[in-house]
């Protein structure tokens, strides 16, 4: 009997479903119940103001009309199952009273009562559809967690159709399963049923099916796989079929995007002639599984990357921006969809987009937008082979930034690290597994030298996102019945994906100091804040001062000047000053605030304001090989707003003990007339140099990229003027840019003191 497709229901298929329950792949009525009238046709969507993309009044469509929920009786119960609805992964909060605006229509429920683990709302108590006593000032609303479920675009509106669909896939490896190191690149498909975990008939499987499988487990690409061994090795076992007749084009950004059919409740035979669908994947350039496969995909010749992600929490996962004539620039959102995301998921290396981000979710970028309205048919094998707009600055703005969130490959990092003692699970002590299978036992890690870096590596490898802090002392966590310290010397660069990827001591430990009160610890969080420097105003303002020596009080106070200062014969001669403005903006997704709270800020009689860091912004000359030659600092930057983009309001001001900090999307202004902003360079001869600005040079405070942080320019210095040109971020233009920049003419004729 021909099996039917669940995409092409006649009346008699639909009723034949319904009624047959029993066999593998057709939904029971205890988890997927039969279609009632009023869950038929329901269309949800989020609606009111001011919001963001994933939190708002909470709409419902049913027989053409548009109408609210009431907040009587409303948890946070209520809230996971609407934000699934909505194709959220679960809720983190709800709103009463009608924060986002009443809404108009019909209150569609009152006294919503769930229990939270409920597939759709029509499964929850309540007074009845269209049966209530509220009014529209008492709507509800839901904050949901800003993460999509699989196989869900990023619409507000979201169809709601309670058919039989696959949610999950995996590969099961066929052979040495306990042996396989993660990720698994090459098995048997299965498919995520009801039913249980089922696999998939191979009858007509093509190369557009695995393409479709490999980017849904976060791979880039197929491979050729060997189909006579597995074919030979399934005639040895039993299997499950629940799916069969799959045929995707190959651009689809999930498996259930595909034709495919479920294979019907009295089916007697299943995947006659067939055997089980076999898969094999190539990984990125991340999840390389053998030093093999890095060695191999090492030696491909590789162009420049012009694609690039920036603001993301996770690996994959960012604002996307494009290099164009060496500078890079975003992407507006329109017409952003899912096979433009996905064409820059593969191009970086990891599978499908999970979703394609409308808005600036990931932050908005600064300076050009390069590309609007990209229509990617999803085999393009770059996001600039794509049809797209160039645009004028007037076409877009920054608040419509688009980002992606890329499938990646299940690794398993996360079980081989956790945080004990916290209040939440984003926060505590950091243990560590050792041993081999057997003797595996977990053990702390010494505080000496853990920092901000070190941080953000577990945050990332516990999939937590950010780290907060970095803490060397954690005596007021309890550490349980873990007290032995298992790793020390631990140094990270940031961007690892794991612990074990990092250096540190080995077998040896070596720990300044013991016990259990000194050991790693670390606060997680979803966003970061991200500074970035204004570099053409650096170049733009750049001059020489001869500043008289009694007009430096102050500033050798706070030393802001030259070692040789110390011997001038004060107060008469001068000090010859290189000055500058700074325009420091915060892109990230988290006010910037110093790592010190305000008990501890140190007041400065001489120049009046209270020192809130030690040291947030280093300012050097350097000749072209390195060398320093002349440097000067930011001691202890009054941070505040100085000015904000058209919709944000300013919420930090030194005055007054005021609190500090940049709020996302203004900056803080260091005019080049006030003191310290410069650097001494009366001791510099003539010659070629590199003028270098690092902000936050310490990683004392946790940001979303560090990359961004440091600014160059070339510069030249005849004894009398000096002249600064070619000013860039340090990540900001392209290899071949840089090196245009390293052959600055004359750079080895400098003569330094």
């Amino acid at each position: 009997m021909r099996p039917v497709s669940i995409w092409q229901w006649s009346p008699w298929g639909l009723l034949l479903c319904l009624l047959c329950c029993s066999c593998l792949g057709a939904p029971s009525p205890s988890t997927a119940p039969e279609k009632r009238p009023g869950s038929q046709g329901l269309r949800f969507r989020l609606a009111g103001f001011p919001r963001k993309p994933f939190e708002g009044r909470v709409e419902i469509q049913r027989s053409g009309e548009w109408g609210t929920i009431c907040d009587d009786d409303f948890t946070l119960q209520a809230a996971h199952v609407l934000c699934r609805e909505l194709g959220f992964t679960e809720a983190t909060g709800w709103t009463h009273s009608a924060k986002y605006g009443p809404g108009t229509g019909r209150i569609w429920l009152d006294n919503l009562s769930c229990s939270g683990t409920e597939q759709s709302v029509t499964e929850c108590a309540s007074r009845g559809w269209g049966n209530s006593d509220c009014t529209h000032d008492e709507d509800a609303g839901v904050i949901c967690k800003d993460q999509r479920l699989p196989g869900f675009s990023d619409s507000n509106v979201i169809e709601v159709e309670q058919h039989l669909q696959v949610e999950e896939v995996r590969l099961r490896p066929a052979v040495g399963r306990g042996r396989r190191p993660l990720p698994v690149t090459e098995g048997l498909v299965e498919v995520k049923l009801p039913d249980g975990w089922l696999q998939v008939c191979d009858k007509g499987w093509s190369a557009h099916n695995s393409h479709v499988v490999c980017g849904m487990l976060g791979f880039p690409s197929e491979k050729r796989v060997n189909t006579a061994f597995y074919r030979l090795l399934a005639q040895r076992q039993q299997h499950s079929f629940g799916l069969h007749g799959v045929a995707c084009v190959g651009t689809e950004a999930h498996l259930s995007l595909c034709s495919l059919e479920f294979y019907r409740a009295n089916d007697t035979t299943r995947c006659p002639g067939g055997a089980p669908a076999v898969v094999s994947c190539v990984p990125g350039p991340l999840y390389a599984a053998s030093s093999g496969q890095k060695k191999q995909q090492q030696s491909k010749p590789q162009g420049e990357t012009r694609v690039r992600l920036k603001g993301g929490a996770h690996p994959g996962e960012g604002r996307v921006e494009v290099l164009k004539a060496s500078t890079w620039g975003t992407v507006c959102d329109r017409k952003w969809d899912l096979q433009a995301a996905s064409v820059v998921c593969r191009e970086l290396g990891f599978g499908s987009a999970r979703e394609a981000l409308s808005g600036a979710r990931m932050g908005q970028g600064m300076g050009a937008i390069h590309l609007s309205e990209v229509r990617c048919s999803g085999q393009e094998p770059s996001l600039w082979k794509c049809p797209h707009k160039n645009i004028t600055a007037e076409d877009c703005s920054h608040s419509r930034d688009a980002g992606v969130r890329c499938n990646l490959p299940y690794t398993g990092v996360e079980t081989k690290i956790r945080l004990s003692g916290g209040r939440s699970r984003h926060e505590g002590r950091v243990e560590v597994q050792i041993g081999e299978a057997g003797s595996l036992r977990w053990g702390l890690i010494c505080g000496d030298d853990w920092g901000t870096l070190e941080a953000m590596v577990v945050c990332r490898q516990l999939g937590l996102g950010y780290a907060n802090h970095g803490l060397q002392e954690t005596w007021y966590w309890d550490s349980g019945n873990t007290t032995e310290v298992v790793m020390s010397g631990v140094r990270c660069t940031g961007s690892e994906l794991s612990l074990d990827q990092c250096a540190h001591h080995g077998a040896h430990i070596a720990c300044k100091r013991t016990g259990t009160r000194f050991t790693a610890g670390v606060i997680c969080s979803e966003t970061a804040s991200d500074l970035l420097l204004h570099s053409a105003l650096v170049q733009e303002t750049a001059y020489i001062e001869d500043r008289p020596l009694h007009m430096l009080y102050c500033a050798a106070e706070e030393n802001c000047l030259a070692r040789s200062a110390r011997s001038a014969p004060w107060p008469y001669g001068h000090r010859r000053l290189l000055r500058f403005s700074s325009q420091i903006h915060n892109l990230g997704r988290a006010d910037f605030r110093p790592k010190a709270g305000r008990h501890s800020w140190v007041w400065h009689e001489c120049h009046g304001h209270y020192h809130s860091m030690d040291i947030f912004t280093h300012y050097d000359i350097l000749t072209p090989n390195g060398t320093k030659v002349a440097e000067g600092h930011k001691a202890s930057f009054c941070l505040e707003d100085t000015e904000c983009q058209e919709d944000v309001s300013k919420r930090y001001e030194c005055a007054n003990f005021g609190e500090q900090g940049i709020t996302v999307g203004c900056w803080d202004l260091y005019r080049h007339d006030i003191d310290c902003q410069w650097i001494d360079i009366t001791d510099v001869r003539p010659g070629n140099y590199i003028l270098q600005v690092v902000i936050n040079p310490n990683f004392e405070v946790a940001e979303s990229d560090f990359t961004n942080n440091a600014m160059k320019c070339n510069c030249k210095y005849d004894g009398h003027r000096i002249w600064v040109h070619n000013c860039h971020i340090g990540d900001a233009f392209s290899e071949e840019a840089n090196r245009r920049f390293e052959r600055y003419p004359g750079q080895t004729s400098n003569q330094i003191v």
